[in-house]
């Protein structure tokens, strides 16, 4: 059972929505916060990205050709070719629309920066702790051969877009819904072993990963904390403590969460009854499922799938 592609899929309300962006220096686009996450990746000169909260250049990080950088909460920002240059709001560019992808274009007659700008749509209301404890901002060089697959997949997009050719409607697409995949894994795959904590530990210790497959693949065992420690190895009590030390909940307590993830991922994205869905994810009865639905998610399972269901979700200038 892969896990992240798990934790992701369980966060995921839709396809990511995306532009491309062309700035000509001086340039500046103020991004206002969205639902779910962010990211962009540049695909050809170098600008800064300059949080939104705070004075002007006060964290202000530096983006190269290549570079990729993934806001975890949709935080609002701006983009611009100089920290100091002044920002647009996005509604006063220039949209062209296009196939695969239309294209923004602001700024004055300087060098120019090209990038991919968009965002994932999340469910952030119960956000998955694999996704909840990264860094509000993650940034990631491609460049002297560091994160080797994200390089790769950076350099696909970057020759789809400079030069679409038959297809590229589908590849491209389907190349940024997986990226989501690859800034995650090379975030988690580079944190040094010796000082990783938390989830980024827990994805790479001998007994807890696989403890946690075995829940991810069948929640609705009938899972012990003894039957956990027994399948891995240690003893009930050690378990308990190292899966507690690095998932940052006690297992029973991971599984319930895990459970009513995967419930409400069903609720929005299957047909299935409740009685069903509740059976799938380890409730005895319709019933006692409701009861801890409605105690996460402060709604019943009827109400939360018709609004999960209802009107159109908010969307960045990529919408």
């Amino acid at each position: 059972m892969d896990i992240l592609t798990e934790a992701l899929g369980s966060m995921r309300t839709g396809s990511p929505a995306s532009v491309r962006t062309t700035g000509h220096a001086p340039w500046g686009l103020r991004l206002p916060p969205v639902a779910g996450a962010g990211f962009h990746v540049v695909l050809s000169g170098a600008c800064w990205l300059v949080p939104l909260r705070g004075a002007r250049g006060s964290g202000a990080v530096r983006l190269d050709t290549g570079d990729v950088v993934f806001l975890r909460d949709g935080r609002g920002h701006i983009l611009a070719d100089h920290p100091s240059t002044p920002a647009q709001d996005e509604n006063d560019c220039r949209f062209t629309p296009g196939s695969p992808l239309g294209t923004v274009t602001l700024g004055g007659d300087g060098p120019p920066t090209s990038l991919l700008c968009g965002n994932y749509h999340l469910d952030q209301s119960r956000p998955h702790p694999l996704v909840h404890q990264l860094p509000e901002l993650v940034h990631l060089s491609t460049a002297d051969g560091r994160h080797a697959d994200l390089a790769a997949a950076v350099r696909l997009l970057r020759a789809e877009l400079d030069q679409p050719r038959i297809g590229a409607a589908g590849i491209v697409p389907a190349l940024i819904d997986s990226l989501l995949l690859y800034i995650l894994r090379a975030w988690y795959e580079g944190q040094p072993p010796e000082s990783a904590e938390g989830w980024a530990a827990a994805l790479r210790d001998a007994a807890i990963t696989p403890a946690l497959a075995a829940l991810h693949a069948d929640p609705a065992a009938p899972w012990t904390v003894e039957g956990l420690a027994a399948r891995v190895g240690l003893s009930r009590a050690g378990f308990a403590r190292r899966f507690t030390a690095l998932v940052g909940e006690p297992p029973m307590a991971y599984l319930t969460r895990w459970r009513l993830t995967r419930a409400a991922q069903l609720l929005r994205e299957s047909p299935a009854s409740l009685a069903t869905i509740a059976a799938r994810t380890g409730y005895g009865s319709e019933y006692a499922f409701a009861k801890a639905f409605k105690r996460a998610y402060a709604q019943a399972p009827g109400a939360y799938r018709r609004a999960s269901r209802g009107g159109p979700r908010p969307l960045d200038l990529a919408g």
